[in-house]
C-alpha cells in the first residue's frame, strides 16, 4: 500500500449533483430547477408540518372525542405476586424498596409505582411505593408487613 492506492471508502464521497443557480451555461440557471412561480419557487419557502396542499390535512379530517387529562399521572403497576415471586428467588428479604424493584427490573427509574393486589403474598414485608390499591394494602398488612407510601 502507498499513497497512490488511497482512496475513500465505499459511500463515503456523496456527489450533490449539479450545482444549481449558477447561470445558463450550467443548464440549471434561471428558475434554478424551482419551475415558475408559486410558493415553493420562492426563497425562503417551508411548508408547515401536515401540510397537504391545501386539502383538509390529516389531522383535522379524523374525528376527536374524549378527554385527555393533561394532570394525569401514570403509575407502573406491579402484582402481590411478583413481590412473592421476589421473596421466592432471594431477591430481596423482609423489605421491598422501590430501588429493590429497579434491580429487579419490575419498574423504571424515573416513574411512579403502584402496588395491585393481584395475586397472593405469604411473606411479612415491608413494601414502599408510591401508591397501594385496598386490596393489596390489605393483603400486606393480613400478611403481617406494612405498606408504605413514598
Amino acid at each position: 500500500m502507498d499513497l497512490s492506492s488511497l482512496k475513500p471508502a465505499e459511500g463515503a464521497i456523496n456527489r450533490d449533483g449539479k450545482r444549481l443557480g449558477r447561470g445558463q451555461g450550467s443548464g440549471k440557471g434561471g428558475t434554478a430547477a424551482r419551475g415558475h412561480k408559486g410558493a415553493k419557487s420562492r426563497s425562503g419557502y417551508s411548508k408547515k408540518i401536515g401540510f397537504e396542499g391545501g386539502q383538509m390535512p390529516l389531522q383535522r379530517r379524523v374525528p376527536k372525542f374524549g378527554f385527555k387529562n393533561i394532570n394525569r399521572k401514570e403509575y407502573q403497576a406491579v402484582n402481590l405476586d411478583k413481590l412473592q415471586t421476589l421473596v421466592d428467588n432471594k431477591a430481596v428479604k423482609g423489605e421491598v424498596t422501590f430501588e429493590a424493584l429497579v434491580e429487579n427490573r419490575l419498574v423504571r427509574q424515573n416513574e411512579l409505582v403502584k402496588i395491585l393486589g393481584n395475586g397472593e403474598l405469604k411473606a411479612k414485608l415491608k413494601v414502599s411505593a408510591h401508591k397501594f390499591s385496598a386490596s393489596a394494602k390489605a393483603a400486606i398488612e393480613a400478611a403481617g408487613g406494612e405498606a408504605i407510601s413514598l
